[in-house]
């Protein structure tokens, strides 16, 4: 079908299984997890955009991956936790944007899932300062982090140039500590991977 121009921009927040830098993002996929599979939460807290006519202003949306270790392998498992704040509508216009049919980067990671557990909507909430982030989905999941900087510029460390649902440049996070269990996903540590980023999404 005919789709309509749609955009979506705002903040990033990732944290991964892997106990170091996770290697599927700097290897785009072809290096395998540092664990035995991979388990990842991938937040989008959208500033501005519209996808199928509606606004998307506000929008808080978790994307939730359980993977084999070799991501390029497919056969994901994936969920999307929306804000509760969410209308119907906006809802709607998220899941059409998620099938991938609209495309964008939805559209590159469709052919890898295997199994969709479908969308829920739970308390988001997402608070950001300087270098210091916290993420809160449900009343399950909840981690916090800091973005790492070089004790020379105090800039942040980041990596370029890859292929990353979020964009080809991401800051490098430390999760201190994460814990949680949501639609069937669970993981949980300290000093895993992390990134943040601004992200732009259009098609």
């Amino acid at each position: 079908r005919k789709y309509m121009a749609w955009n979506i921009k705002g903040s990033y927040y990732e944290n991964c299984s892997c106990t170091n830098t996770c290697p599927c993002t700097w290897s785009s996929m072809l290096a395998p997890a540092t664990n035995d599979y991979c388990r990842a939460n991938l937040a989008f807290k959208i500033s501005e955009g519209s996808v199928e006519g509606v606004s998307m202003d506000g929008v808080t949306f978790v994307i939730l991956v359980d993977s084999p270790p070799l991501m390029a392998d497919g056969n994901w498992k994936v969920g999307v936790v929306v804000d509760q704040n969410t209308s119907d509508e906006q809802m709607n216009a998220l899941g059409t944007l998620m099938s991938g049919e609209i495309g964008g980067p939805p559209a590159m990671l469709k052919d890898l899932i295997g199994e969709m557990l479908g969308m829920e909507r739970h308390p988001v909430s997402i608070a950001h300062d300087g270098n210091n982030f916290n993420v809160q989905i449900g009343e399950t999941f909840d981690y916090s982090a800091t973005v790492i900087t070089n004790p020379m510029t105090e800039e942040p460390v980041k990596l370029v140039g890859m292929m990353h649902p979020a964009g080809d440049e991401l800051k490098v996070a430390n999760v201190h500590n994460s814990t949680g269990s949501i639609m069937g996903i669970d993981f949980g540590g300290s000093n895993l991977s992390g990134y943040q980023t601004d992200f732009s999404w259009a098609a």
